[in-house]
């Protein structure tokens, strides 16, 4: 990657941490890499930990497009978003050394909530509510009104987010070629009054999903962006949509989405 010199890392501040990543800034200066302190001076941000820590790094940094993010894991296994381990240096070396280095181009979803503030994801959002009692809400796709849902909440998954909090719900694995988000129940009730799909459903990326919370004194969800809690009070509206950016990570021979949902899963 000769015109990508520029690496900011991702990791918790602690002692421990700092003496186990000191061999990879050794590396990054032994092969004329810039290590930066500031991420919007970086071109590479590399998260090290485990996937969440890579989607708060993506979160952290600002889901930049003009930047190629990696992960190293420090779990002692690969996971989707993590494709080194953190004493597999040879592996690493072999990444940065390579002038013809492939990408992968992973969506994001796109958050609205009340027409007024504006969130991104990488994996799903997420809509809960937060007292012991169900609450009801009235799902548009585009202007449609598709159904008026009552229970525990529901899950909005991008494609590499389907192997996520979606797949725990039965929702499908998606391949994040396919451009698409997916909605999955959470506990839903289905009686003479209320009635839902009952399973998860696919959409473009050119439809909006929205998500209209019926204000009947359970108007206070607990929403989360991957792996990051929002608290908003008296939520009336949520639009939801694929995004036109992508983030960009390393891709790497023989590491694929499906080898990677093979070596997880099965």
């Amino acid at each position: 990657m000769p015109e990508r010199r520029n690496i900011y890392f991702y990791h918790k501040p602690d002692s421990e941490m700092i003496e186990k990543v000191e061999p990879l800034y050794d590396i990054a200066n032994r092969y004329n890499f810039k290590i930066v302190k500031d991420f919007r001076e970086a071109n590479i941000i590399v998260s090290i930990g485990g996937d969440g820590t890579f989607l708060q790094a993506v979160r952290k940094t600002g889901y930049r497009e003009d930047c190629l993010y990696g992960g190293i894991s420090t779990t002692g296994s690969l996971s989707l978003y993590c494709d080194f381990h953190l004493t597999d240096t040879s592996k690493m070396i072999e990444a940065i050394t390579n002038t013809e280095i492939e990408v992968r181009r992973y969506p994001i979803l796109d958050v609205t909530i009340d027409d007024e503030t504006a969130f991104s994801c990488l994996n799903e959002f997420s809509i809960r509510s937060s007292i012991i009692k169900t609450f009801v809400m009235d799902v548009f796709i585009d202007e449609l009104h598709f159904e008026t849902f009552r229970g525990d909440g529901m899950v909005v998954a991008t494609p590499t987010g389907s192997t996520a909090y979606n797949k725990s719900l039965n929702g499908s694995i998606v391949d994040p070629l396919l451009p698409c988000l997916q909605v999955s129940e959470l506990a839903s009730v289905n009686n003479n009054r209320y009635r839902t799909l009952g399973s998860s459903f696919i959409l473009s990326k050119e439809r909006t999903l929205t998500l209209k919370v019926v204000q009947d004194g359970n108007d206070y969800p607990t929403m989360g962006l991957d792996n990051e809690a929002l608290s908003i009070q008296h939520v009336e509206k949520i639009d939801i949509k694929l995004s036109d950016k992508r983030i960009k990570t390393v891709k790497l021979k023989d590491n694929s989405f499906w080898e990677k949902v093979k070596r997880t899963f099965l």
